[in-house]
């Protein structure tokens, strides 16, 4: 009897890329083996995002191509999606059902390794909570442990994902410092924090470790106090600001990169101008902008999206080449 197949087809972050990894070896351990195309495949699983409703009308529309597959959906999915799509499927998984195994990694060189999932923040226009549900850490030694085999196999970026690794618990400054104590030649990169969590200590632990990557993901999301707020990002411009400045001082050959989202609700053309300036101030090196899409169930959906798309694609236009140019 031949053995049967599978693919995985991902949407969304790191973070889901990472969850790919590890769904792969959950096949494998159920007897399955890969096939580099959906249309050879017994099984097809379908990895979704919930962030934008793009990546999750792309997944409506693999679900109809496939109707005499057996699937399996999973990833970040918000309870009216899973509502919808658990009679069209075989299968719904919870991001959880395999945080905790080894994954198959489909890099010879970056290793994506989850520190934590989940995320207690609640922005408003944010769908995580929803999808992942409240924060929870990997024990420390098992994380080591998979580093450690990851450096034997030679790779040589080691990837800490989590929705905020700031908040990693017992502490993400102490899980810094038990890497960068590792034999081996390899860089530490970590995404994707939280400003309002970047502690001292983290700065200083950064300062300290010489594996730790220079580029530094800090996402401002807006330049903007009454939209911060809005967004319910617990910080202010004048923070993040001092922030920066903190990590400029202590890790002078910093790079920082952001997101950036424009054409939040309620967002004035005076009010934008606010995130060029502070844009201009900061110098970031490169940044990821997003246009503002609502998304159910979040508290920003209960809000007017009041800017147009065009007047969205033109601040999004604005901002892209005022910072990405130059890396392009």
């Amino acid at each position: 009897m031949p053995q049967k197949t599978y693919h995985i087809i991902t949407y969304g972050c790191q973070a889901n890329i990472a969850d790919g990894e590890r769904i792969a070896a959950k096949l494998e351990f159920m007897g399955y083996k890969k096939t580099d195309s959906p249309e050879k495949a017994d099984l097809v699983v379908l990895n979704a995002c919930s962030v934008r409703q793009s990546a999750i009308n792309r997944l409506y529309s693999q679900i109809k191509k496939w109707p005499h597959k057996k699937l399996v959906v999973t990833g970040c999915l918000l309870p009216d999606d899973r509502e919808k799509i658990k009679k069209m499927v075989n299968q719904i998984w919870h991001p959880d059902d395999y945080f905790d195994l080894l994954p198959q990694r489909s890099s010879s060189k970056d290793a994506l390794i989850p520190i934590m999932t989940g995320c207690n923040n609640f922005c408003t226009y944010c769908a995580v909570p929803y999808t992942r549900g409240r924060e929870r850490s990997r024990k420390m030694k098992e994380i080591l442990d998979e580093i450690r085999e990851v450096i034997k196999k030679g790779y040589r970026e080691i990837w800490l994902l989590g929705q905020n690794v700031n908040s990693y618990k017992p502490s993400f400054p102490k899980l810094l410092k038990k890497i960068n104590s590792m034999a081996g030649d390899f860089t530490i990169h970590f995404i994707s924090s939280h400003p309002k969590d970047f502690s001292d200590e983290l700065i200083k632990t950064i300062a300290e470790c010489k594996k730790v990557s220079r580029e530094i993901h800090l996402p401002v999301q807006s330049g903007d106090n009454k939209i911060l707020k809005a967004m319910n990002r617990n910080y202010t411009v004048s923070h993040f600001k001092k922030l920066v400045f903190k990590i400029r001082k202590k890790i002078p050959d910093v790079k920082i990169s952001t997101d950036i989202i424009v054409g939040f609700p309620g967002e004035t053309k005076k009010q934008f101008e606010n995130t060029v300036k502070l844009v201009k101030e900061i110098g970031f090196y490169k940044a990821f902008i997003s246009r503002y899409s609502p998304r159910p169930n979040t508290l920003a959906s209960k809000l007017k999206d009041d800017v147009s798309n065009e007047e969205k694609k033109r601040r999004w236009k604005i901002l892209d080449e005022l910072i990405n140019k130059k890396t392009k």
